[in-house]
């Protein structure tokens, strides 16, 4: 691998693994469209390793103040009478509670159906069609309220249903960010919170789907270290980059300005596909 191939990979993960334009919906058009190959395995995973680093960086706050409350759980559990009580006024532990829910329903469309969406790969016309989905998603973002409810009034239904969109996105040109945005500002969730919980969601989602790429026999690549680096920390600093100006486009309300890019490409996908 040369290494402009390696910068060109990073820089299409980083951005469609963020921006709600569908990472695997642009894999499988790149490959159809311009005949390129599928990274060798080793090669995706440390992709998705450098857009994981992304989503931990953005976050840490958030990451830190949420684990530092569950390892003081215990004592908070005592001092306020119980989860329930705990649950009702701790934003970290509502927050972390909620991942864990929405996370179910993530797990298991991915372990059920997970052989069934990679026979979608080949399929572009299918690609083409989710993609007009996910435009027409983010479309009708714009004529949600610009304020919502806090993170302390979301409620476990919530997380289900957004968890389950999540899942879903495993159908190529399904975009996970873009759906489960929507998703959460259609169920009447404050902005910022919506994308806030969007990606701290994403978390558990991209370490379970590395698990499950994971395969001793396809683990051998022909790419050298320095190509995997590179690759991975294009992906990272692209991916940190696309997360933080996708943030201020929800908050602001503009998640819909994606929209017209996911029709067009739809549409040549639609038209290649047929």
């Amino acid at each position: 691998m040369e290494p402009a191939q390696a910068i060109a990979l990073g820089l299409i993960q980083g951005l469609t693994e963020f921006l709600p334009v569908s990472s695997s919906g642009h894999l499988v058009l790149l490959q159809n469209f311009f005949g390129m190959k599928e990274p060798e395995l080793l090669f995706d995973i440390c992709l998705h390793v450098g857009t994981l680093v992304a989503v931990l960086l953005v976050f840490y706050r958030e990451i830190w103040h949420i684990l530092a409350t569950l390892a003081r759980l215990p004592r908070l559990l005592r001092s306020t009478g119980g989860f329930k009580a705990l649950y009702a006024t701790n934003a970290d532990v509502r927050l972390a509670t909620l991942i864990v829910i929405g996370s179910v329903p993530t797990a298991l469309l991915g372990l059920f159906f997970k052989s069934g969406a990679e026979h979608l790969f080949g399929a572009v016309w299918i690609v083409g069609l989710m993609l007009l989905v996910t435009g027409t998603l983010v479309w009708c973002t714009r004529y949600m309220a610009p304020a919502g409810r806090a993170l302390l009034d979301t409620h476990p239904k919530d997380a289900l249903v957004i968890g389950f969109v999540q899942g879903m996105a495993i159908i190529p040109g399904i975009s996970r960010s873009g759906s489960t945005i929507a998703t959460a500002l259609f169920l009447g969730i404050d902005r910022e919170v919506a994308g806030r919980y969007s990606f701290l969601l994403s978390v558990p989602a991209i370490l379970g789907a590395l698990a499950l790429g994971l395969d001793a026999e396809e683990m051998q690549t022909t790419i050298s270290i320095e190509m995997t680096l590179l690759g991975t920390l294009i992906a990272a600093i692209v991916g940190i980059l696309a997360l933080k100006v996708l943030l201020g486009l929800v908050r602001r309300g503009q998640l819909s300005w994606f929209a017209p890019y996911c029709w067009a490409l739809g549409v040549l996908a639609l038209v290649v596909g047929w």
